[in-house]
């Protein structure tokens, strides 16, 4: 079966190419170039997934975001911009985007961000909460955490970063959403860039170059997934 994904881009040569390239990756594209359009096209057509250009003629696509959001719409949301600056990115993903791609972009990896969106969704509606990716396990039910077979030993706040992170596995976690859920209002920034140094000095191969948990500067983490 065909993946439907409604594109909202307001430029033609970007739509035309979105749609010849994941037609052939088995998506069924649906196209619209304005923030009207894409509103009318949600009342008839339940995508699997969204890709949103935040530049759009009628309406900043932050806005967008807020009225699925707000409306119980839990569809994926794959933000494509041009806009590069950390701000749009933060305040894409706080709205509730899934991920943020800036333009230009390479569709192997928009294809990948993609894929990434829909299996998180699916873990949230249901799978088991046990993450199990190059040599690192994970099992949220019984709080256990191995490195290829060891068991690992993890302070609560250091497990608490890497809950948050496998609840959103290949996703973006936002250094505010991690702040908020694990220090509330008073945590400073520099806990959480020492809780997250330490935990890749127990889970990476090589911390000084980690190749798990990620950094989106500025913005906040990925655990690769």
């Amino acid at each position: 079966m065909s993946v439907p994904v409604l594109v909202i881009e307001d430029e033609a040569p970007i739509r035309r190419l979105l749609r010849t390239s994941l037609s052939s990756q088995g998506f069924e594209i649906f196209e619209v170039a304005t923030g009207a359009e894409a509103l009318t096209a949600l009342s008839h057509v339940k995508p699997d997934i969204v890709l949103l250009d935040l530049g759009l003629p009628d309406t900043d696509g932050l806005n967008i975001i807020r009225q699925l959001r707000a409306a119980k719409d839990n569809t994926p949301i794959v933000v494509l911009s041009a806009r590069g600056e950390e701000r749009s990115k933060v305040d894409a993903l706080e709205l509730g985007a899934d991920d943020y791609v800036t333009k230009p972009f390479g569709i192997a990896e928009l294809v990948a961000r993609i894929r990434t969106a829909l299996r998180h969704r699916v873990h949230e509606q249901g799978a088991d909460p046990v993450y199990d990716h190059d040599g690192l396990h994970v099992d949220l039910t019984r709080r256990s955490v191995s490195l290829e077979g060891r068991a690992v030993h993890l302070s609560p706040k250091e497990y608490e970063i890497l809950r948050l992170l496998v609840l959103h596995a290949g996703k973006v976690v936002t250094q505010r959403l991690l702040m908020r859920e694990i220090w509330g209002a008073a945590g400073d920034i520099q806990y959480l860039r020492i809780y997250v140094r330490q935990l890749r000095s127990k889970l990476e191969r090589d911390a000084q170059h980690p190749t798990r948990i990620l950094t989106e500067t500025g913005v906040g983490y990925r655990l690769i997934g």
